[in-house]
């Protein structure tokens, strides 16, 4: 019988030395993977690779392997540059490998799969997986493929027997990553760090480095632990002074401590560099928090276009959608786009905006359901339990509320600049009730 995830996870880590850059490809976790071009000064192996399969392909136009590797390279220049434009090509690239060999050709599969996890077709990515899986069973990057889509679409035994799978055949940082993710969003926040931490202590490359510190940055932030989270961003930046996350991370402490000029600079830099809606989105959250409407404005805007590329470019996101119209406070819209997602994918984090949109829209009856989904499935989440307490408030539950909300506090404090110092005020008030 095959040990569990928990502890199969701690012992892989010590055993086994990380895998290269790329390999942690389409991964869906609270930040990126490591990239060899976000290393200030390290070559970039990307591009480089991508113009080594494009010379080859000159010369041997039936290399299927080669157009695969192509495809994938693609899809991952395209996550790095926050550039959905490519993601065209990885098509190309991939479908042709597969008219070259339709056939006993899982890599074109695996690939197929990551560009749809990248554009948010997950049960598409799923169905690529287990094909690929079919005419190769030993195949780690398709059960990487496979437990990244079983988790958007709310499948949490399916995505940890693939995680499982996944560090049987090749443990390494592609595996820890999403073993650690798997744990953090069952709440076990402790095990998770100690993943992370074993994962740290193998990295030799600058890039992983980089991302091992800012996934354990990130766990620290999760738990209101400033002090961690400032160190690990501090070091995954002195290895990789490039990697957009680490100043992400490092702009959420600064906004928690009350630093509102440094965390404005670190977001609007994270947002000049890749802007991808959600990282416009948070921009403008600080923008507006400091008194510069017009400019958070301006950031909502270029957040609307960025999610209309990411659409034209055969993305599907109608949770981005639904945030960006709460963002203009258009809840009816927010209630649509949400409930289009939910149908698609009942993940966490739809049922948490999903239940929000509903609450801001007058529907509280019906957005208790989804954001009591939202807690129970990620318990360690602060925001979500905000949410929560909010709309017990308003529903007349104040014990609840008060549950909920001491929840929250107990999780993480900072969550956020906006919400945080709201939730304080709520709790207070009720505490305060006889």
């Amino acid at each position: 019988m095959r040990a569990p995830l928990r502890t199969v996870v701690v012992v892989a880590v010590a055993a086994v030395a990380l895998l290269g850059i790329g390999a942690v490809f389409g991964l869906r976790s609270p930040a990126p993977a490591p990239a060899a071009s976000v290393v200030a000064g390290a070559p970039d192996r990307l591009a480089e690779s991508i113009a080594r399969a494009q010379d080859r392909l000159r010369a041997l136009p039936r290399d299927h392997e080669t157009w695969a590797a192509l495809g994938l390279a693609y899809v991952e220049q395209a996550r790095v540059t926050a550039d959905p434009s490519l993601y065209p090509k990885a098509a190309g690239a991939l479908e042709r490998s597969l008219a070259v060999r339709a056939t006993e050709n899982p890599a074109a599969l695996v690939g197929l799969g990551a560009l749809a996890n990248a554009r948010h077709e997950f049960a598409a990515a799923r169905a690529y997986a287990t094909d690929a899986l079919a005419a190769n069973p030993y195949d780690a990057d398709a059960y990487a493929v496979l437990a990244d889509a079983h988790t958007q679409l709310g499948d949490a035994a399916a995505a940890t027997a693939a995680i499982q799978r996944m560090l049987d055949l090749r443990p390494g940082l592609a595996a820890y990553a999403r073993a650690s993710y798997d744990l953090e969003q069952r709440g076990s926040v402790a095990e998770a760090t100690d993943l992370m931490r074993r994962a740290l202590e193998s990295a030799a490359d600058p890039a992983d480095i980089a991302f091992c510190r800012n996934q354990l940055g990130d766990l620290a932030w999760s738990v209101g632990d400033l002090n961690g989270a400032e160190r690990e961003y501090a070091a995954g930046l002195a290895a990789g002074p490039g990697y957009q996350a680490l100043l992400r991370g490092r702009s959420r402490v600064a906004a928690a401590r009350g630093d509102l000029p440094a965390a404005l600079a670190d977001a609007g830099a994270v947002a000049a560099r890749t802007p991808t809606p959600d990282s416009l989105l948070e921009y403008a959250t600080l923008l507006r928090l400091a008194g510069n409407v017009a400019e958070a404005d301006r950031q909502l805007t270029l957040a609307d276009a960025a999610h209309r590329l990411f659409v034209a470019n055969g993305g599907q996101d109608d949770l981005t959608g639904a945030q960006l119209a709460l963002a203009r406070g258009d809840a009816a819209a927010a209630v649509r786009l949400a409930q289009d997602e939910w149908r698609r994918r009942p993940f966490a984090d739809v049922a948490d905006v999903l239940g929000w949109s509903l609450h801001l829209a007058g529907r509280d009856a019906e957005a208790l359901p989804r954001l009591r989904r939202a807690v129970s499935s990620a318990p360690r989440n602060a925001l979500f339990a905000y949410h929560l307490g909010m709309v017990l408030l308003a529903s007349g539950d104040s014990a609840g509320a008060r549950d909920a909300l001491r929840q929250a506090r107990s999780v993480n404090p900072y969550f956020s600049p906006v919400d945080g110092p709201t939730a304080a005020r709520a709790l207070s008030a009720l505490e305060a009730r006889p």
